[in-house]
């Protein structure tokens, strides 16, 4: 039996399995794993994934990362019009990318009442990802920022994050007008969050006040920051979307925000947790392994 050491794991070749095949342990700060993998896959495993420098924040996506659920898609179902609205979303997250004239066509098409943008921030609650709620603990007790960066509707966003705890000066989504009587009217052209490049010119912004950010999102739009943190992960819990995974260095799979945990913290900081969080951090770890996302 051969043994390779290695970035805190242990890999060990199997006499008794087929040569394609490792047994890995994987050992740091107290947490322990026990695995089979493909030996193409080990092959491929990155050394740097575990952070070696704290990060100050992390910022977030909204719909089909914090929540799954498209929230323009739900609106566009509640008023007749969802298969056309979803097949432009779709695209525009997975392909083609977010634009004005997109932006507006899809709201001239759904005409979102007030009542419904608000009621929207319920379902975004009711859909939040598994595990949502202890991983926003977990990171706030480690003191790391946390941002909402979303094409959706500012007062749908809000109030989810204010369901989520998270300071309602720190989201940052696109702004909608309605008359009187709660109709639709028009949305804020003047944000950057309507076009392909807006989150990276909010990352910019943000970068000023924390040099160490991590981005969490789904879509192409979601991408256009990395060069604004330290980290990119493309969330694929919700959906799977092969354009970013190519894309991306690090792509999570799991349909749990667990999976995120170990590549934002470091191994001090992952020694730190207390016992309910550090079963959380195994998870994600185990999570990411199973999913061969690391």
């Amino acid at each position: 039996m051969r043994s390779i050491e290695s970035a805190g794991y242990c890999l060990k070749k199997l006499a008794n399995k087929p040569p394609k095949f490792y047994l890995v342990y994987l050992s740091f700060g107290g947490y322990n794993l026990r695995l089979y993998f493909r030996t193409d896959f080990m092959n491929k495993i990155s050394e740097n994934w575990l952070l070696k420098t704290p990060i100050d924040a992390l910022s977030f996506d909204c719909d089909g990362t914090l929540s799954a659920i498209e929230g323009i898609d739900e609106l566009a179902v509640m008023n007749g019009v969802g298969p056309a609205v979803q097949k432009l979303t779709e695209e525009a997250m997975a392909k083609t990318g977010l634009n004005e004239a997109l932006y507006q066509y899809r709201l001239n098409l759904v005409k979102p009442t007030q009542d419904q943008t608000l009621a929207l921030a319920q379902q975004y609650f009711s859909h939040k990802v598994p595990d949502l709620l202890e991983v926003i603990q977990l990171l706030q007790s480690l003191k790391k920022e946390l941002y909402i960066i979303s094409a959706g509707l500012y007062p749908s966003v809000f109030r989810f994050a204010q369901l989520l705890n998270i300071p309602g000066e720190n989201v940052f989504s696109v702004n909608i007008n309605f008359d009187s009587e709660g109709h639709y009217v028009d949305f804020d052209h003047s944000s950057p969050l309507i076009t392909d490049e807006g989150k990276n010119t909010i990352g910019a912004e943000l970068k000023k006040k924390h040099p160490r950010i991590i981005h969490v999102g789904d879509g192409l739009n979601d991408y256009s920051i990395k060069e604004q943190v330290v980290r990119f992960i493309g969330y694929g819990g919700v959906f799977y979307r092969e354009r970013i995974a190519a894309l991306c260095e690090y792509y999570v799979k799991p349909p749990s925000m667990a999976s995120i945990l170990p590549l934002c913290l470091t191994q001090q900081e992952a020694q730190q947790l207390t016992v309910s969080q550090r079963a959380l951090y195994q998870k994600g770890l185990e999570l990411l392994w199973i999913n061969h996302d690391l």
